[in-house]
């Protein structure tokens, strides 16, 4: 006889659902990603969702948030796995304004957030290059240099629901090691009914506009429309997002804090230009931190997003169902920066060669505290005023058919999927000030310390461009550009194309062995990043032989100061950079040096994944064990092609490629013990594996070569040095196991703690290698005697163990007291302890994205239409990865923040006005900044970001 297909089956239970209740979006959500076919990387699991008491599913009444919690635990509760989930409490509306946002409140994870938003997420305690995402159970390219996914790429109006994996199995193809993400949108047949929705809903920033020009509200549109035709048999799916939305921040930065030291005049006493002892006025100052450098800014951000995603289903018959879905994202994000930047005691000392007649002078009358100057002055300045623009565009597009025949007890899967990113930055700089260096005045600047870092008093007027003139203050660049650069202009390419093919057979056994799964995936992806750099040197400057000549700015160009006064400082010259360089008024010179070509790449990598799995379900008398127990084995060819380069300028760019093959086994056991009365003991044992960040497996290198040591034999004092890639890195593997305990109370409620243990088998960090030079050319003097030296690659060293606990409840109060119906909350609590020392140079050093400490927590309320709820997330310090100089990756400890946010909405249940909802939200309404630190000390702050408050008020309508 025939089987019912799945999708079939997940259509008459959504009947069921939407017969008790028209709005139960959240169930049905569940029931499409437990259900559907089409879902390759479903756990196997989840098919019992069928079975789950269904006449409780019956009776279920509620709509929104609070359906959309019981299909999150729903998800937890049947799978097998695991997992945490959060599912859209309506089409087109998962719970917060981001993915990010939403899956920073389950238990374990956490989000890092960049320029204001959060992007990148860290599961159980581990950074985002442990983990992966998964699009509709694709493994898919990614915007950033490395394989991490920044979640502001895909809209979270046009997601339904999202799956976090925290243990694996065998079926799960580009599974990470500290979790995986799935992205799922809307199966149209599985949803089983037609819907016409959309969205729309203004914003407003507490901060107002810090720079000309800017914007200090915005918007975001959806549209969703969700069909079934021809007797329900083919299904159709299409949801449209826009977003505009502004951000405005208030930043410092400071250079880092070095030790006053009394070496140097006017430091020390000094007899013919020696230093002969300290100078006793700066005794005060003497051994204590200082502020090295400042750059603060104002940003300006607009970010400009459409998503749309399309998914067609053909059932022609029963036993087949045929899926095509496709997702494309356009992506436009503009920054505006102005602040001013203080070289201070790393600024330029000797601008004329004269060692006893310094520029910049730090002053005797100091104030210290604990090891830190806190109010001094500076004298001598020169301050380089910047107005500076960052944007970045990107197309990305996902596509994917998906085809199961099911039938007499087997299922017969097929997919194919090609998705496709291509990424163009442009990262501009300009300079102003009094004067080229050793013209021009120079500042005195006092500074304090405030708490958020340092303000200044200024002297001069930095508002009055009759003062302020396009130049090149310090000189930077001078090797380059005669008289210094003017600014500069970096714009990064990335191009990452990853294709797809997958086949799985899975045959019902009928017995306590359920049924057996064997399947293959190869994926076939190339990314490649490259640079083109230049110098911005004024034309005028060019022209004049002595290479002295500052330019006054062009009226034309020329917009009202921007305000610093959350610094002390009045105001600056503002002027639109992009403008000013679009006008020819600048000579674009190539960065000729050796670290620009070594920072081309291209990684490609070919993986055979083959997996079996056996599928348990089992009566033992005190309780149902189901499970699955598998391997994958996988097997991996990667190659690298970029450059190896010296000098400054570069002499030498070879072309450079290497590459590895290797095979890994990755074993998994998952049992759950189904007891009465709702209480679920879990167990996952498992390898995980990560593959390494892709900048990390260029093959580039950066090398230099010394002719004074042409003649040794010494590795240890080679003329050959250098640093780069590693294109036979091995990923990162751990031995890992999981339990957890849960005890559900109906729908709505549950708790659970749950362990974790991994022990880290290598960890990837930079170290010293003997490097084989044979065929690299010689700068200069004799041929050496040996072609080896040592170079700085990453590599695979030691790991460690890294282990911990976590906590989650949800509890609608209508189980303490009827009266309370409609009340309810929910939160997690999580630590983490990590043993993995990731840097054996700086052994202090935590492991990046780790907070010991995490936890989250809701109170809502429902009922009569009317929803209101606040949240509340923390994550304690942790060392997080910040962009540098050159958008370069650097690594900083940041300190705790704890981020609340708050909602109230109605939705009209009948009359002429059903269908339609009103929700007014306000995000960060503690005004939390981010802030980052040097060493063990807070009070030396780096950066810190105040962000201010995000209003949004919005209206939705269903039908």
């Amino acid at each position: 006889m025939m089987a019912v297909s799945e999708g079939r089956r997940a259509r008459a239970t959504a009947r069921l659902i939407f017969g008790a209740s028209a709005h139960a979006i959240g169930c049905a959500l569940f029931l499409i990603a437990a259900q559907s076919a089409a879902h390759a990387q479903q756990a196997s699991a989840d098919t019992q969702a069928e079975t789950v008491n269904e006449a409780e599913t019956a009776d279920i009444v509620v709509t929104g948030f609070r359906a959309a919690l019981a299909s999150s635990i729903a998800e937890k509760r049947t799978s097998d796995l695991i997992v945490e989930s959060v599912s859209a409490e309506d089409i087109g509306k998962l719970p917060d304004n981001s993915i990010a946002e939403a899956i920073a409140r389950l238990p374990g994870l956490t989000a890092q957030r960049l320029d204001g938003r959060a992007q990148v997420i860290s599961i159980r305690g581990l950074s985002p290059d442990f983990s992966t995402t998964l699009l509709n159970g694709r493994e898919q390219v990614t915007t950033g240099d490395n394989r991490g996914v920044e979640f502001d790429q895909y809209p979270s109006e046009v997601i339904g629901q999202v799956v976090v994996y925290k243990t694996p199995e065998a079926g799960l193809i580009g599974q990470g090691l500290s979790g995986t993400v799935d992205l799922r949108t809307i199966r149209p047949l599985a949803y089983g009914k037609r819907v016409i929705a959309g969205n729309l809903r203004g914003e407003k920033l507490s901060l107002g506009k810090l720079n000309a020009g800017s914007k200090n509200k915005g918007f975001r549109a959806s549209g969703t429309y969700v069909d079934q035709f021809a007797d329900d048999r083919i299904g159709i799916a299409i949801g449209v997002a826009h977003l505009e939305s502004p951000t405005q921040i208030e930043r410092f930065n400071a250079w880092g804090y070095p030790t006053v030291e009394t070496a140097k005049p006017p430091y020390c006493l000094t007899a013919a230009g020696v230093c002969t002892g300290p100078n006793l006025a700066y005794a005060d100052a003497a051994g204590n931190h200082v502020i090295g450098g400042a750059k603060p800014y104002v940003v300006s951000t607009n970010l400009k997003r459409t998503g749309v995603i399309g998914t067609v289903q053909w059932e022609p018959v029963n036993a087949f169902t045929m899926t095509v879905d496709g997702y494309y994202s356009k992506f436009k994000d503009t920054q505006i920066l102005r602040g001013i930047e203080f070289p201070l005691w790393w600024g330029d000392p000797y601008p004329q060669g004269a060692v006893d007649n310094p520029r910049v002078i730090l002053q005797p009358n100091v104030t210290a505290s604990n090891g830190l100057i806190t109010n001094g002055t500076y004298t001598g300045v020169k301050g380089v005023v910047r107005n500076d623009a960052n944007q970045r565009k990107s197309d990305l597009y996902a596509l994917g058919w998906n085809g199961v025949y099911d039938q007499d007890g087997w299922k017969i899967m097929g997919d194919v999927s090609y998705s496709d990113v291509k990424r163009k930055d442009m990262i501009v700089e300009t300079y102003a000030g009094t004067g080229r260096r050793g013209f021009g005045a120079a500042d005195t600047v006092s500074f304090r310390q405030t708490g958020k870092g340092f303000a200044f008093d200024t002297a001069l007027d930095y508002a009055d461009p009759n003062i302020i003139k396009l130049t090149s203050s310090q000189g930077w660049g001078s090797d380059v550009i005669p008289g210094g650069q003017d600014g500069y202009y970096n714009q990064p390419i990335v191009n990452d194309e990853l294709a797809a093919f997958r086949g799985e057979v899975e045959r019902e056994l009928g017995s306590w062995l359920k049924s057996i799964q064997i399947g293959a995936n190869f994926t076939k992806r190339t990314k490649s990043l490259s640079y083109n750099q230049y110098f911005l040197g004024l034309k005028a400057n060019a022209d004049d032989p002595t290479h002295t000549t500052s330019v006054t700015i062009p009226s034309e160009y020329l917009l009202a100061p921007t305000e610093l006064a959350y610094l002390g400082i009045p105001g600056m010259v503002s002027y639109d950079p992009l403008k000013l360089l679009n006008s020819g008024i600048y000579n674009l010179n190539r960065n000729p040096n050796a670290d620009v070509l070594s920072a081309n790449w291209k990684v490609k990598e070919d993986v055979l994944t083959g997996y079996a799995k056996l599928n348990l379900d089992a009566d033992l008398g005190i309780g149902t064990l189901t499970g699955n127990a598998g391997v994958q084995i996988v097997y991996t060819d990667q190659s690298s092609d970029g450059f190896a380069a010296s000098g400054a300028p570069a002499f030498a760019a070879n072309p450079i490629s290497d590459g590895d093959k290797y095979t890994k086994a990755l074993p998994s056991l998952n049992l759950s013990l189904r007891m009465p009365d709702d209480f679920i003991v879990r167990l996952g044992l498992a390898r995980e594996m990560a593959r390494p960040r892709l900048d990390d497996m260029r093959s580039s290198i950066n090398f230099g070569y010394n002719p004074a040591n042409a003649g040794n034999t010494d590795i240890s004092f080679s003329p050959w040095g250098g640093s780069g890639g590693n294109a036979k890195l091995r990923p990162w593997i751990a031995d890992a196991a999981d339990i957890s305990v849960e005890k559900y109370f109906g729908r709505q409620a549950y708790v659970s703690l749950a362990g974790f243990y991994k022990n880290l088998k290598t960890y990837i960090y930079n170290q010293n290698q003997v490097y084989d030079f044979t065929g690299f050319p010689v700068s200069s003097g004799p041929e050496p005697v040996l072609r080896q030296g040592v170079v700085t690659t990453p590599q695979n060293g030691d790991g460690g163990k890294i282990y911990g606990a976590e906590g989650s409840v949800s509890l609608p109060f209508s189980v303490v007291a009827e009266m309370l119906d409609g009340f309810g909350a929910l939160g997690s609590l999580s630590y983490t302890k990590s043993k993995i020392t990731p840097d054996p140079n700086n052994p202090s050093q935590p492991l990046p994205g780790l907070s010991k400490y995490v936890w989250n927590g809701t109170l809502f309320f429902e009922k009569w239409g009317l929803s209101a709820r606040a949240s509340i997330r923390h994550r304690s310090k942790f060392l997080g990865e910040v962009a540098g100089f050159g958008a370069s990756r650097k690594m900083r400890e940041a300190k705790g923040e704890t981020i609340l946010d708050a909602q109230i909405g109605y939705e009209f249940k009948d009359g002429p006005l059903e269908g339609l909802s009103i929700l007014a939200q306000g995000t960060n309404l503690t005004d939390e900044p981010f802030i980052t630190y040097e060493g063990d000390d807070s009070r030396r702050v780096i950066d810190y970001q105040r962000f201010g408050r995000r209003y949004l008020l919005g209206v939705s309508y269903r039908y």
